[in-house]
């Protein structure tokens, strides 16, 4: 079997702007991406938990994206016209894939 390289993109981002930043993805040619709830955290304002929640308004999510490394820029393109206005972090990860035709 032979790996592939490839590109994982990992963006946490407000719940409530979850599906403005898929429909961003979406425009800009990104097939395929995998979407988490985030179940709490640390960063700069503290600790913070999804729990007691009564809706999904103070949550996180993480989408998962792995893309072909000549996508990278146009994924970050799209990402950062959501992302730069709320709260949210982009990583991004070298990886290697089978099946590298799914990308």
């Amino acid at each position: 079997m032979e790996m592939k390289q490839a590109k994982r993109v990992e963006i946490t981002i407000e719940a409530p702007m979850e599906n403005r930043l898929t429909d961003s993805l979406d425009r800009a040619g990104v097939t395929g991406y995998t979407i988490l709830p985030v179940l709490g955290g640390s960063g700069r304002s503290g600790r913070w938990s999804r729990e007691g929640q009564v809706s999904r308004a103070g949550g996180m999510v993480t989408i998962i994206c792995i893309i072909r490394p000549e996508r990278l820029d146009q994924l970050l393109e799209a990402a950062f016209g959501v992302v730069e206005r709320h709260i949210g972090v982009v990583c991004v990860s070298d990886c290697q894939v089978l099946r590298a035709e799914r990308f």
